[in-house]
């Protein structure tokens, strides 16, 4: 192997490192919204330095690529996306992170019924998947994975759409549990930007492999 060829298996080593500590965060935070573990949503917020700390050098291993290399083709394609991926990446560690602090701030215990009955749990674990078959498909440069992405996106987006409605009827139920309905639209939302940073992913991870430019393009599902 080149020196060239070296460098791009190790960046992609440590952009997978990066997506695996993301994935952690986001079950962490999922697990202390499911259990209302306060401490376990605090560790979420105290890794997220870590997540920051990873982009940070990401950044600049490909800026040296960039000085050292003058990388072309495939090459150039692969750098420029990791450039993305990772901002993308380090986007959804601050989901994780905000979805660990709501843990943290809210006085009440988050009801699991109403997780259910809003479709939290299922939008969270979509979301999860998401994010985990989006870095498969970076691993494996497996561009039907990454189409595949564009339409499980949509499901997060239709619960999304129907959350204030759902929101709205629960809380004319009871207005006592106005606070905690309120902590759960914002995961809700939350959620939605994961499904839109894994579909940007997925994006990128097509047009390092086959050279399609799919931003501000009809997407085919």
């Amino acid at each position: 192997m080149t020196q060239l060829e070296n460098e791009i298996t190790s960046l992609k080593t440590e952009v997978i490192n990066m997506w695996i500590l993301v994935q952690s965060q986001m079950n962490k935070a999922r697990e202390a919204m499911m259990q209302f573990d306060k401490d376990l949503a605090r560790e979420v917020v105290m890794k997220e330095k870590r997540v920051n700390a990873f982009e940070l050098k990401i950044d600049r291993d490909c800026e040296n690529i960039f000085a050292l290399y003058c990388p072309v083709a495939v090459d150039l394609r692969f750098l420029l996306a990791v450039l993305k991926i990772n901002n993308n990446l380090e986007r959804i560690g601050d989901i994780a992170d905000g979805i660990a602090k709501y843990v943290i701030e809210s006085p009440v215990n988050f009801d699991k019924k109403m997780l259910e009955t809003t479709q939290v749990t299922r939008m969270y674990q979509d979301a999860i998947n998401i994010l985990m078959d989006t870095r498969i498909a970076f691993e494996k440069e497996d561009t039907i994975l990454a189409r595949s992405i564009f339409k499980r996106d949509e499901v997060l987006d239709t619960i999304n759409r129907g959350a204030n409605t759902n929101i709205g009827a629960l809380i004319k139920e009871d207005v006592k549990i106005m606070d905690e309905a309120l902590y759960i639209l914002s995961i809700i939302r939350k959620l939605e930007r994961v499904g839109d940073q894994a579909k940007n992913i997925a994006e990128e991870i097509i047009f390092y492999i086959e050279a399609k430019v799919l931003k501000h393009q009809e997407v085919k599902k």
